[in-house]
């Protein structure tokens, strides 16, 4: 059974910090992909960060570059998320992802919500 199960989520000041972790199971975790994407609201579901599954090299949405960091480790089947330098536009429910186009496979988490207000 495939399971994404995100933590971390919370409600944090303005330029606070915070980090979320994607935890995996039945799949095999090193093959994939991994993506957070998120959805404000009233918003569509936009892609964050993500970080492949063979060089581990990243890319990010233009909006959170330099602040946020996204990294992975195999052996825990786990990625995470800082998030650093946190602005009220972050607020949205933080989704953990799984692919791997080759075969047409993703995965997706429940979601955990991050709410940035004073």
């Amino acid at each position: 059974q495939v399971q994404l199960v995100e933590s971390g989520g919370g409600l944090v000041q303005p330029g606070g910090s915070l980090g979320l972790s994607c935890a995996a199971s039945g799949f095999r975790f090193s093959g994939y992909a991994m993506s957070w994407y998120r959805q404000g609201p009233g918003k569509e579901r936009e892609m964050v960060a993500r970080i492949t599954s063979t060089d581990g090299s990243t890319n990010y949405a233009d909006s959170v570059k330099g602040r946020f960091t996204i990294s992975r480790d195999n052996a825990k089947n786990t990625v995470y998320l800082q998030m650093n330098s946190l602005k009220p536009e972050d607020t949205a429910v933080y989704y953990c992802k799984a692919d791997r186009r080759a075969i047409r496979s993703e995965y997706w988490g429940q979601g955990t919500q991050v709410t940035v207000s004073s």
